[in-house]
């Protein structure tokens, strides 16, 4: 008991600091003040750095000077319009918002939980819950709260399916068999600060594809694992005389099978236009990894979850007429004018910090320190895994924190011969595996609320002890994942190696 007092003691101390902490928008607003005063002060003082690979000086650039403020004021519109992450985010919700609309992401994840055989209960709840990510929302606001009845019917306490499902939707939030949203924002963020040092390489939102296929099936054996030999023993069982309402009405069902018969064509025709070697997405050359498939992923998603939201809400009767495939786009864009407002002084930030030249600077001189160090890359990523879980503990959103660290530490990595994909994978696995033990993550307040209908007793306290066992052997076992992948050398995703020869940073 004192060492859960001293515990809640440490986690209210976190959330009061963290509390304290600005809105990310202010953050990134902040930060653009403090580029610019740094940027007059370094170019006061003639700060400078010499390209490992040109042989080029690079000047700090201050940006309160002239040509500064013209830059400033003429390039504010492009800056946003032009930041990878916005285009690419927006098309792919546009399309799965049609699906959410239409009923489809809920009824579906409905179904699969429901069919769980016994004995595989929580492996289903977790592997859905995981694939559930690719429209967060969803997976907080049905499946968490689906999850804690579905263990009740089965005689099992609702807090392990609670703690289930947040584990695999929130823990392994950077994991999934398909390519989602999230892809497109950090590739975005990815692509334009490795621009920094290397300009034109682009960083592909399937550049960590096939170590996300791999990561899913670990998050799931390690939550299923820690659910059946940690937690549910600690909170036993549950009695109850609440029933499980199987709410899939027949038309909900033939809604789901025309949907299954689409989605079946729908890959059939992909297959044929990029298996055969004359295939329409292939590249000119006839390969794959830079072809318009590859280029094209986003959309491509975006128009199969539209597609199929809109045969599901026909079926189902949910769409009654065209407007209603309109209002599903148009009430997912609306979800998005935070990120909006977010991405538009992200933009800014990424911006004023390239014309300044302090992230090129600052990515020389890092990586000269850390080829003196001589610490090993491993060491390098893992110390970068840790970093990236500690902050996440304190600043919850996943784009915002990318659009921070990925102007300093992609072209950083880059200069010592780590791919910016590698980063961004090694930041993914920090930054996921702790949203489950923090109260600053914007839904751990709904995870408690449906805890709550349980017991009333429950609090952020006894959330955050259940589900601290989940976050460590997240944390342990997935960067033993990424240590394995780097000593085998395998690719990230198509095309994208781990390292990358020093060479190449022209």
């Amino acid at each position: 008991m004192s060492q859960t007092s001293r515990l809640e003691k440490i986690l209210f101390a976190i959330e009061q600091a963290g509390n304290k902490l600005p809105h990310p928008t202010v953050l990134f607003i902040y930060l653009c003040a403090t580029v610019l005063v740094i940027s007059a002060i370094a170019a006061a003082f003639g700060s400078s750095a010499v390209h490992p690979v040109t042989g080029e000086t690079i000047n700090s650039v201050n940006l309160l000077g002239r040509e500064g403020l013209r830059l400033i004021l003429t390039k504010a519109v492009t800056n946003f319009t032009h930041f990878a992450p916005v285009g690419a985010v927006l098309v792919a919700i546009m399309g799965i918002g049609v699906a959410e609309h239409s009923g489809l992401i809920g009824t579906a994840l409905k179904a699969v939980v429901l069919k769980a055989p016994a004995q595989a209960l929580t492996f289903i709840v977790v592997l859905t819950a995981v694939l559930s990510s690719l429209a967060a929302d969803t997976g907080y606001v049905v499946l968490i709260p689906l999850a804690a009845m579905v263990f009740v019917s089965a005689g099992r306490h609702p807090l392990a399916g609670i703690a289930a499902a947040f584990a695999g939707v929130s823990g392994g939030f950077s994991a999934n068999l398909l390519i989602g949203p999230v892809d497109a924002i950090l590739a975005g963020i990815s692509t334009e600060a490795a621009g920094l040092i290397k300009p034109g390489y682009e960083v592909s939102a399937a550049g960590n594809y096939y170590f996300l296929i791999v990561s899913t099936l670990l998050i799931t054996v390690v939550g299923t694992f820690i659910t059946e030999k940690i937690v549910a023993p600690r909170l036993g069982d549950y009695q109850s005389s609440e029933q499980l309402d199987n709410n899939i009405t027949p038309q909900e069902r033939s809604a789901l099978r025309m949907v299954a018969v689409f989605s079946l064509l729908f890959i059939g025709l992909l297959l044929l236009l990029v298996l055969p070697e004359q295939g329409w997405l292939r590249s000119n050359d006839g390969g794959i990894l830079r072809s318009p498939f590859m280029q094209s992923i986003v959309v491509i998603v975006a128009i199969y979850a539209a597609i199929a939201g809109l045969i599901y809400g026909k079926v189902s009767g949910n769409f009654k007429e065209s407007a209603d495939f309109i209002k599903g786009m148009e009430s997912s864009m609306a979800t998005m004018a935070g990120y909006l407002v977010l991405m538009f002084f992200a933009a800014q930030f990424v911006s004023y910090f390239s014309w300044s030249q302090l992230g090129a600077i600052a990515a020389i001189n890092g990586a000269a320190l850390l080829q003196s160090l001589d610490i090993g890359s491993t060491t390098l990523m893992i110390s970068f895994v840790l970093m990236a879980a500690m902050i996440n503990l304190l600043i919850g959103s996943a784009s915002a924190k990318w659009a921070l660290f990925a102007p300093i530490f992609v072209p950083m990595f880059l200069l010592v011969g780590i791919s910016p994909e590698a980063s961004q994978m090694a930041y993914r696995i920090g930054d996921s595996t702790t949203n489950i033990i923090t109260p600053l993550m914007p839904y751990f307040g709904i995870v408690v609320a449906f805890a709550q209908r349980y017991d009333k007793s429950i609090g952020i306290g006894t959330i955050i002890a259940t589900m601290l066992p989940y976050s460590i052997a997240l944390l342990l076992s997935w960067s033993l994942l990424l240590v394995l992948w780097m000593l085998m050398g395998w690719p990230l995703g198509p095309g994208a190696d781990i390292f990358l020869p020093l060479a190449s940073s022209q």
